[in-house]
């Protein structure tokens, strides 16, 4: 029997849902283990995770720029230091559960609790094996502070780990094994019935359009997306998703009335069938964000890259397009001529989605479970 603890940290879902994603995984194949999920920042200081956590949430919303600049500054210099000393402060109050629980195994999906972790390791307070997983598509030296004391590393791609290496990271302790995706991803769904769900014709290409959610607000430019999208793609039909975000709805529901496109458009809310809805498309527009990334690859859906917050959402973008999976709608690009491009050229969306099979991995959630351990067999 194991004691597994599995830390997160409330700073976009993508933590959560890989987190989610393993502790569902462990507790379905592996009997006899203590196994808890719980928010690290939470836990050490409410009020400091509450302020982050709102702070995050508003500067990615109102002000990106903000955001990038607090991105790239952390990577090296003084607020890089200033992140590491306060996470070994909070560290100490962390110690308190660590004390309680006596885990074997930690594993994190944030760097925050990756360092607090590390630390007391380092000092001689824990002793259980430490797991990162990295969530994103791109390297932050964040996630390797306390690196030595680290067991795993688990990232989504060959660049990563090579970076990773570079910075003196033991090659035996850096798997490529994607981000953990949740099993509803590799689960068969019945395609008429979803199309009947949602009144969608067979024989169709479908395209799911992620508004952004509540990083949508006063996006004009996700709005001028849309609407290029609904002219461009008369022969096509468009499921939009704009979250619980109530004014992109309205606006989404404008956009389709003034085209005269409800019978091949559906705006949604707040939706728990996202991986139905992956199922059944054959392109996802999207903000490029780690986990939405990893299960549009999973479904082998090609992207178009709208909206990414500067910092990771924009190395990930680069990434993407990099490996011909995605393309990139940037600030000053003519949306219209971008999309009628990709649309009058079949064989490229077909070149994506190949592209997509090279890069994604649907078992990626067990491959980190078997690792972990120790149950995986060599191929």
């Amino acid at each position: 029997m194991k004691n597994i603890l599995i830390f997160y940290a409330s700073y976009g879902g993508g933590h959560l849902n890989a987190a989610k994603s393993i502790h569902e995984y462990i507790s379905n194949h592996y009997e006899n283990n203590s196994i808890e999920l719980i928010d690290c920042m939470k836990y050490v200081n409410k009020a400091v995770e509450k302020l982050t956590t709102a702070t995050y949430r508003e500067a990615a919303k109102k002000a990106p720029w903000v955001w990038g600049k607090i991105y790239s500054n952390s990577q090296t210099g003084p607020l890089a230091h200033l992140s590491t000393r306060s996470n070994k402060i909070m560290a100490i109050k962390l110690l308190k559960l660590l004390r309680e629980k006596k885990p074997d195994l930690i594993i994190s999906t944030h760097p925050f609790s990756s360092q607090m972790c590390s630390y007391l390791k380092r000092k001689g307070k824990i002793t259980a094996k430490i797991a990162t997983i990295m969530t994103d598509f791109a390297p932050h030296d964040q996630w390797l502070v306390g690196s030595d004391f680290t067991d795993y590393f688990f990232v989504a791609n060959d660049k990563m780990k090579d970076y990773l290496v570079q910075k003196n990271i033991a090659d035996k302790k850096v798997f490529v094994t994607g981000i953990p995706l949740s099993s509803r991803f590799l689960q068969k769904y019945d395609r008429k019935e979803i199309l009947d769900n949602y009144h969608l014709k067979e024989g169709k290409q479908n395209i799911l359009f992620f508004g952004g959610g509540e990083f949508g607000l006063g996006k004009n430019r996700t709005f001028d997306i849309f609407n290029s999208l609904i002219k461009s793609s008369k022969d096509r039909q468009i499921i939009a998703i704009a979250g619980k975000n109530e004014k992109m709805k309205t606006k989404f529901d404008e956009i389709v009335k003034t085209n005269h496109a409800s019978g091949r458009v559906r705006v949604l809310s707040f939706t728990n069938q996202i991986p139905e809805l992956m199922s059944i498309s054959d392109l996802v527009v999207t903000k490029p964000g780690g986990m939405t990334t990893t299960e549009s690859l999973a479904s082998k859906l090609p992207m178009i890259i709208i909206n990414p917050i500067p910092g990771q959402e924009e190395e990930n973008a680069e990434f993407l397009e990099s490996k011909g999976v995605g393309i990139w709608i940037k600030k000053d690009d003519n949306i219209s001529k971008i999309l009628n491009h990709l649309f009058s050229n079949p064989n490229t969306l077909n070149e994506m989605k190949n592209q997509t099979t090279l890069l994604g991995n649907p078992n990626s959630t067990k491959d980190i479970c078997e690792i972990l351990f120790n149950t995986k067999k060599s191929t």
